[in-house]
């Protein structure tokens, strides 16, 4: 008989006044659980960014559908692969996460229990930042090992992707299309304009796997292939620490290096 289980995450929303009367809701998430027949996972939680409703993330074998989204691990990192220039694993989604919800709901439900999964998940969080700087860093918060490694990444992405009095909108240094060129397709000379569904190919790095005890777990070095730099492998150091099976980013920081300048205008990301 197979084994279904079914999630319920119930969001508690927590509201304050600041001096000049303006509001803030914050959320956290509690769940129980429950056994029954099938071989499908439900997480239902609740929109902790604007004023999202409450929504149901189903896990489906390797696919995890938030409304009307869908995230699936088409294949994951094969450690002892040798092809190190052509894709060997992939993920596939439809839509960049709508907030900070989905996007916990999508790492704790399939990603972020992956290698690639995880790795995945940088253009989701990059494209998050440049939306809101707030949201985006809640969700680097999550998917990285540390305070360092996000403190690392929100230092550049927010000289690169938020206009400010050091780079103006129309500043060719700012590269708000960054996330889109990790995702297959997507080239300078097609305005960085990805496949659908939105795919991120990678392999394994020749540096493999090796343990880390100071960090307290394992490093796995991968490649995110992608075509918006003069070099196409893009290092990725997804870390998993000891006891748990959710893994995190412990580096990226050629994900987020100044990528080739687009030719056109850049359509967006849905």
């Amino acid at each position: 008989m197979k084994i279904f289980k079914t999630f319920v995450l119930g969001a508690a929303l927590v509201a304050a006044s600041s001096l000049t009367g303006c509001d803030f809701v914050e959320g956290f998430i509690a769940g129980w659980k429950e056994a029954g027949d099938g071989d499908v996972t439900r997480i239902t939680s609740a929109g902790l960014v604007s004023n999202q409703s409450a929504q149901q993330a189903v896990v489906n074998g390797n696919t995890l559908t938030y409304g009307d989204h869908t995230y699936t691990i088409v294949s994951d990192i094969d450690v002892n692969t040798k092809e190190y220039k052509k894709p060997t694993a992939s993920v596939t989604f439809t839509n960049i996460p709508s907030g900070y919800a989905e996007f916990e709901a999508v790492y704790n439900g399939l990603l972020g229990k992956s290698v690639a999964g995880t790795a995945a998940m940088i253009p989701m969080a990059i494209e998050l930042y440049a939306r809101d700087a707030e949201v985006g860093e809640r969700c680097l918060d999550l998917l990285c090992n540390s305070d360092a490694t996000v403190s690392n990444i929100t230092r550049i992405l927010k000289t690169k992707l938020v206009p400010s009095q050091y780079a103006q909108e129309n500043d060719s240094y700012l590269q708000r299309y960054m996330a889109a060129a990790l995702l297959k397709g997507a080239v300078n000379t097609n305005a960085y304009t990805p496949d659908k569904p939105y795919t991120v190919e990678m392999t394994m790095s020749p540096n493999g796997v090796k343990e880390a005890p100071l960090m307290g777990g394992d490093v796995t070095y991968i490649y995110i292939l992608a075509q918006g730099w003069d070099t196409f492998q893009r290092g990725v150091d997804v870390f998993l620490p000891y006891d748990t099976e959710y893994y995190k980013v412990a580096g990226c920081s050629s994900c987020y290096t100044q990528c080739k300048n687009i030719r056109g205008t850049w359509p967006g990301l849905e």
